[in-house]
């Protein structure tokens, strides 16, 4: 068992469920990718793109080699989070919002964690406002969490100003990092009751949080959440 593991304070589903409901969270703000579900749905996104032909061999190759970068760390986490949405200028937005349906429907769905869909639906039938915050592009988010009853006007993600319902190249958001708690913060959240992430990306929103909610942590979100006290939850499909 990882040092960091056996230093943790893990709460069974019970206990996790427990302590998120004693908060009587008005606000509740999510991480996405690894948290509500299973795996990484941009990522997946950008292989299964290029896997169906979505993208042109121009834009495959470009993309290829700044993914690369990006894994070898000479890429940041920021730039390649929006290139990931720039790479599909010149499509039509409904041709995307079409793609990420097929993408989610056929290899996302089935990893939700299905006691994050029960904790979303208890606080939502409590009057609770969920958000989702996250730096995948905002067709997949956006259809992902409907699954979880959140409408658009919930999600921050990644995203790029459509011209003439085609995509373009100009970014406007990308939360990753401190951006997750600037895109709270410009939609008027500067102190959520609950917020849940599974990554180190996710750290500064937690830490704006009444009661911050490490679910499934990264290795780094692991030893971050012991040096703050955080306990960590693991749904049972990922379950160390």
């Amino acid at each position: 068992m990882p040092e960091s593991l056996a230093a943790a304070h893990v709460l069974t589903t019970a206990d996790f469920h427990s302590r998120v409901h004693a908060l009587n969270p008005k606000i509740a703000v999510f991480d996405c990718d690894g948290t509500l579900w299973s795996g990484d749905a941009g990522s997946g996104f950008m292989h299964w793109s290029i896997k169906s032909g979505l993208l042109a061999p121009a834009q495959v190759e470009w993309l290829n080699g700044r993914y690369e970068g990006y894994k070898r760390g000479e890429v940041s986490e920021l730039a390649i989070c929006g290139e990931m949405v720039q790479v599909y200028r010149g499509i039509a937005v409904e041709t995307l919002r079409r793609a990420a349906d097929d993408f989610f429907r056929q290899h996302i769905e089935a990893n939700i964690f299905p006691e994050m869909h029960q904790l979303v639906g208890d606080l939502q039938s409590k009057g609770c406002d969920i958000w989702a915050v996250s730096s995948t592009n905002d067709w997949v988010i956006e259809e992902g969490v409907t699954r979880f009853g959140i409408p658009a006007n919930r999600v921050l993600s990644a995203r790029v100003a459509i011209d003439n319902g085609l995509i373009t190249e100009t970014l406007i958001d990308v939360p990753t990092d401190e951006g997750k708690v600037t895109a709270l913060h410009r939609a008027g959240i500067t102190a959520p009751d609950a917020v849940f992430g599974n990554s180190v990306h996710d750290a500064a929103m937690l830490s704006i949080a009444r009661g911050a909610f490490p679910v499934n942590p990264s290795a780094e979100l692991l030893r971050r959440s012991a040096v703050e006290a955080w306990a960590v939850y693991y749904p049972a499909s990922v379950a160390p």
